[in-house]
């Protein structure tokens, strides 16, 4: 017992992440997309990831354009924003909000008889630059992300599409994959807030290593 307390939190990780790559066996990851595989695998201990993970073609690399290009991040759960590593993210010109609590948000919601997560949207979509949009709770989020595509009044630099539950869940999540906009998208019921922070996270990693440096 006491050899396992005395592991340090980073050999902990690693040890985690190298378990992961033993039982994911003979199996060959792309490996632009294996980080990101596994990091929410790591985040969750579900290897279903491993299948269900739907990446765009060449999303990756446009996603790390759009991060060292000062991207706009933008959460639907304030667990998604807590969650994304702000020191990493710090080395960028990227930043990351959470519209789902301001008051404009909340009253909008309830004028136009929608979800606060479509009103943030909305809020959002005002915005100008790269816009990223990781959607980790909310399908209707999803929803009126693809009609506002669709009306020609937004075109984010990347949609991460990965809400958990029942309800337009999975529909939701084609709309994005149809769109044809650079998309990650957990495809069926599963996903979180967690899970989009961790693609959020495996990104900046990425961009981290290559340059060199360190979380």
């Amino acid at each position: 017992m006491k050899d396992i307390l005395k592991i340090a939190p980073m050999e902990i990780e690693k040890r985690s992440f190298e378990i992961i790559t033993e039982e994911l066996g003979d199996r060959i990851l792309d490996p632009e997309k294996a980080p990101i595989i596994k990091r929410v695998i790591h985040t969750t201990a579900d290897f279903e990831y491993a299948d269900s993970l739907y990446f765009s073609p060449g999303v990756v690399e446009k996603a790390k354009d759009a991060l060292r290009n000062g991207a706009r991040i933008f959460t639907d759960t304030q667990m998604a924003k807590a969650g994304i590593n702000k020191r990493t993210l710090s080395k960028l010109a990227a930043t990351v909000d959470c519209y789902i609590a301001d008051e404009d948000v909340i009253a909008a919601a309830k004028s136009g008889n929608s979800t606060r997560s479509a009103a943030a949207v909305d809020k959002a979509s005002r915005e100008k630059g790269n816009l990223i949009f990781a959607i980790g709770n909310a399908p209707t989020a999803l929803i009126r992300l693809r009609e506002l595509m669709d009306e020609g009044k937004i075109m984010p630099s990347l949609i991460i599409g990965v809400p958990v539950g029942f309800v337009n869940v999975v529909p939701a999540k084609e709309l994005i994959i149809e769109s044809g906009v650079p998309c990650i998208v957990a495809r069926g019921r599963k996903g979180g807030s967690n899970v989009a922070a961790a693609i959020i996270n495996a990104l900046l990693y990425q961009i981290d290593e290559s340059r060199g440096e360190g979380k």
